[in-house]
């Protein structure tokens, strides 16, 4: 069997100048997913290089896999001055028929999170000490979801031994405000 070459071991920083969309993917991402794919890049940079093809007689990279995270360097000023007007790429060297395939590919095996997995993530993150207003910042919720994830988890299992009060924390959220506002007091004498 002989080895394939790998364009990850390639990855190349090119202007957005020089990159362009294909005129066949059928994905599209709502609002809400590309600020937070937004969010995820001003947070943690590109973590994957958009995927593209070398036309030559475009003298242009062709985006295969990547669309989004190319738009939210070309849209969102503070991505483009981060990344110098310039997206990380990897090239394949296909056809059109296995280009087209290819972006079927990347865009089918991405998969969806299952809601079990989400309320048991936001039922951890809420048990470490996240406030509400922080998880829907970082994953990119209304608080509407937040409160529907906390009742999938068995939200009672967070207040097991808290007395009730109208603004529901853990025990974990609560050191951590009170840790917070003494530090504040201290401050203030």
């Amino acid at each position: 069997m002989s080895k394939i070459k790998m364009p990850i071991d390639s990855v190349k920083w090119v202007s957005l100048d020089n990159v362009e969309a294909n005129d066949y993917n059928p994905n599209s991402v709502a609002k809400t997913e590309l600020k937070l794919l937004q969010t995820s890049i001003l947070a943690d940079g590109y973590t994957q290089p958009i995927v593209t093809f070398y036309d030559n007689d475009k003298n242009k990279y062709v985006i295969v896999d990547g669309f989004h995270r190319y738009t939210c360097c070309k849209i969102n000023k503070d991505i483009n001055s981060m990344c110098n007007n310039k997206i990380p790429v990897v090239v394949i060297e296909k056809d059109i028929n296995d280009r087209m395939a290819s972006t079927v590919r990347h865009n089918r095996a991405r998969g969806k999170h299952s809601v079990t997995g989400m309320s048991d993530m936001v039922f951890k993150m809420l048990d470490n000490g996240m406030s509400d207003t922080e998880i829907c910042k970082e994953l990119g919720m209304e608080a509407e979801e937040i409160v529907r994830l906390k009742h999938l988890t068995g939200f009672s299992k967070l207040f097991a031994n808290v007395e009730y009060r109208k603004a529901w924390e853990t025990d974990k959220q609560l050191r951590i405000r009170k840790e917070h506002r003494d530090g504040n007091d201290k401050k203030e004498n």
